[in-house]
């Protein structure tokens, strides 16, 4: 039990530091190429990379144990493809709102990795809709990272301060909240590399179709931005999207949520190693704001029942 749970831990704080760097690598492909085309190609290059591991474990699954009943492997294909599609159109949602935020020149990679992470709080936040009690705690975090998020996004001068890239980026963060409610229902009894196969797959597919429509794609311009579309595909899309299933089965969804949100922070990091980007005093302490109320977040269930607990005694 203890070697699962170290192992979960360790996927997802590796998950967390390659979606943290990738957000460099994003900033940089947009370049040369636009936000559709970065995107499509990137997360099919995610799809593809996948390829590879999906054939040798079938192959030696076979060899171990021969082939499975047909009936089997039809539920199975029929339970995977409809939880891939699912997940796939809402990475396709949350995906491209993130990408198309580095489109304008005054955006940050560490900033728009630190809106990101808001997801933490529209996860419960949503939850409502399901009728599901929301802790008082949790509404605490969310006015506190209202707060942080203020100072991240609006400067001295008001909220003409806020910029298409901030609003972009606090979309993507709502979406990618849905993204992560959708992974808790269809990932718990599926494989998680077929199943992470068939979302990068939904959603480059299509991401690709808008491209051709609204963009003009070039082959040179896309060989300029290779680097950075591998690293985004193979890493972020493939194995980091990858882990996060495989992580979240093994750790408790608190510590999971806490270990994820450390992107924000690997996004900062690298964005000033790689990119020189500077935050301002005031952004900083959004920043600081924003992740001690991400940190509270995730153990608000706890200090609930704590003080339920309390009350009953």
């Amino acid at each position: 039990m203890q070697k699962s749970q170290f192992k979960g831990i360790f996927m997802l704080f590796l998950t967390a530091f390659i979606w943290g760097s990738s957000f460099v690598a994003q900033s940089l492909g947009m370049e040369s190429v636009e936000a559709f085309t970065f995107n499509g190609i990137r997360t099919l290059f995610g799809a593809a990379a996948l390829l590879p591991f999906i054939i040798a474990k079938d192959l030696i699954n076979i060899k171990k144990h021969g082939k499975p009943p047909k009936e089997k492997v039809k539920a199975e294909t029929k339970k995977i493809l409809i939880g891939g599609t699912v997940m796939g159109l809402a990475l396709c949602i949350a995906s491209n709102f993130q990408q198309y935020a580095f489109t304008y020149e005054d955006h940050s990679a560490g900033k728009i990795a630190f809106i990101t992470a808001f997801y933490m709080f529209f996860v419960p936040l949503i939850g409502l809709l399901f009728r599901k009690r929301v802790p008082l705690v949790t509404w605490l975090c969310v006015i506190i990272g209202t707060v942080g998020l203020y100072f991240l996004c609006v400067g001295e001068e008001g909220f003409s301060a806020i910029t298409k890239s901030d609003i972009f980026s606090f979309i993507c963060s709502i979406c990618y909240a849905v993204h992560i409610l959708v992974i808790e229902k269809f990932a718990a009894d599926s494989d998680a590399v077929k199943l992470s196969f068939t979302q990068f797959t939904v959603s480059g597919v299509i991401t690709c179709i808008i491209m051709f429509i609204v963009e003009t794609p070039t082959v040179t311009a896309i060989n300029q931005s290779i680097l950075p579309l591998l690293y985004s595909g193979i890493m972020s899309c493939g194995l980091a999207y990858t882990f996060q299933i495989i992580g979240q089965k093994y750790t408790e969804s608190t510590v999971a949520s806490l270990i994820m949100c450390l992107e924000s922070v690997f996004g900062v990091l690298c964005g000033a190693l790689f990119l020189q980007e500077r935050l301002t005093q005031r952004e900083i302490i959004g920043c600081v704001i924003m992740f001690a109320a991400i940190i509270l977040s995730q153990f608000s269930e706890q200090i609930h029942e704590k003080a339920k607990t309390k009350r009953q005694a």
